[in-house]
C-alpha cells in the first residue's frame, strides 16, 4: 500500500542517506519507520526491530530510496531523548 502521510515530503529527511539495497526495506516509507522507531520508545518495547512488512510503499517526496534503517533509529533516538523531557 503507498503511504498517504504528508511526512513523505517533510524536510527533515532530506539528510537521511541514500540506500537502494533490495534486502533494506528498498521502496519502503522512511517517514513511517521514522513513526515505527518512535513508537517503540514510547510503547517501551523489549527489543527493538524494523516491522519492514508493516512499513507503507512510497517512491514519493523526501523519502524516496532513503535509508528506512537511518531513519528507523533516528526515530527511536529522538524519542529516548523525549523520554527524558
Amino acid at each position: 500500500m503507498s503511504c498517504p502521510q504528508q511526512h513523505r515530503y517533510s524536510t527533515d529527511f532530506e539528510s537521511i542517506p541514500y540506500d537502494q539495497s533490495q534486502f533494506n526495506g528498498r521502496h519502503k516509507c522512511a517517514g513511517c519507520a521514522y513513526e515505527q522507531g518512535h513508537i517503540l520508545v514510547l510503547s517501551k518495547a523489549p527489543s527493538i526491530n524494523i516491522a519492514f512488512e508493516a512499513l507503507s510503499d512510497s517512491q514519493a517526496g523526501t523519502v524516496r530510496y532513503k535509508s528506512v534503517q537511518a531513519v528507523f533509529s533516528s526515530g527511536y533516538l529522538d524519542g529516548v531523548l523525549a523520554s527524558y523531557k
